[in-house]
């Protein structure tokens, strides 16, 4: 596979992007016009804002798209040097061809300090006239104020089920792969709404082996199958430590996963299990306490333990 996936397939135009359309409608309505506001694109991984980002830029700019726009990782270089560096420089420069200005998108825009967002507000501000901003964050909330009041804010939303599988069905199609309904909805499962890794983990999968099924996805996604992880949370519940955490140990180290994977997985099928309400705040109480004392550096497998006792006990009140 000479192509990565995600490339190959992003949608070059407003028109192909999936999920987004109230984002897509307001976006096609700044190329009409051919001007636009500094935008603040927010909204979890996979979901549309870089692709959104360019699809804009190629039909606004056309063929001189590129040196229009440049694209930036604030995560890689997050102070105040590349504001007054990179960014002014490109900034100060006249837009080629029929432009009227240029583009800077800045990818995951919160990484910045407060000084490079203090100094990127002041840039904006200087050179709005011949260039317009496009941040890109996860949490809109680590933001300064004055320069969220300069954007208009666009909220990108987690893709549906329907919208995922429909994408991947289409390169499946392209690609010649063969693979299961069952593999299928593991991949949409896994992918929770992000499209990037929708389509990285069905690539892996499709490196492996031209017909997919559901234990290649969960091998390939470093996931434990959730029907392993409900079995495992079920023998507790009825008593069973000893054969809880030897279901612990396997899952552990067939799937190589860490604490906090686990008991993120442990969280999802709580909500699958055939007990009442009350029983699962219990367990979503006490899993959210065991996975706080794993982030702050507690031995993870003492902790997991721990948490297999107490659902024992959640369901021994029931014997």
């Amino acid at each position: 596979m000479k192509e990565i996936w995600t490339e190959k397939y992003r949608p070059k135009n407003l028109d192909e992007v999936i999920g987004q359309r109230h984002v897509t409608e307001r976006l096609k309505a700044y190329v009409k016009t051919k001007n636009m506001p500094h935008l603040l694109m927010t909204g979890p991984a996979g979901t549309g804002k870089t692709t959104c980002s360019l699809a804009m830029a190629r039909e606004m700019f056309g063929d001189e798209w590129k040196g229009n726009f440049i694209e930036l990782n604030a995560s890689d270089e997050r102070g105040i040097d590349v504001v007054r560096g990179k960014i002014k420089e490109f900034a100060r420069t006249a837009p080629l061809g029929n432009a009227e200005f240029k583009i800077i998108f800045m990818d995951e825009a919160d990484a910045l300090t407060s000084d490079a967002q203090a100094a990127l507000r002041r840039t904006m501000e200087k050179y709005s006239k011949i260039c317009r901003f496009i941040l890109s964050c996860n949490y809109s909330s680590k933001i300064i104020d004055p320069i969220q009041s300069r954007c208009a804010v666009f909220r990108f939303k987690p893709l549906s089920k329907d919208d995922v599988k429909g994408f991947l069905m289409r390169i499946v199609t392209n690609e010649n792969v063969k693979i299961d309904d069952e593999a299928l909805d593991a991949l949409v499962h896994v992918a929770r709404g992000d499209m990037r890794r929708a389509v990285n983990s069905l690539q892996v999968a499709a490196s492996m082996d031209k017909t997919i099924d559901v234990d290649t996805i969960y091998q390939t996604t470093g996931l434990a199958n959730p029907e392993e992880v409900k079995k495992m949370i079920e023998t507790a519940l009825k008593g069973n430590f000893i054969a809880a955490r030897d279901k612990l140990d396997e899952i552990m180290i067939e799937f190589g996963l860490s604490g906090q994977d686990i008991i993120r997985q442990i969280h999802s099928s709580f909500f699958e299990l055939s007990i009442d309400d009350r029983e699962k705040v219990m367990l979503m109480d006490k899993t959210g306490e065991i996975e706080f004392r794993i982030i702050e550096g507690s031995n993870e497998r003492i902790q997991l333990e721990a948490l297999l006792a107490y659902l024992v006990m959640v369901g021994g009140t029931k014997r």
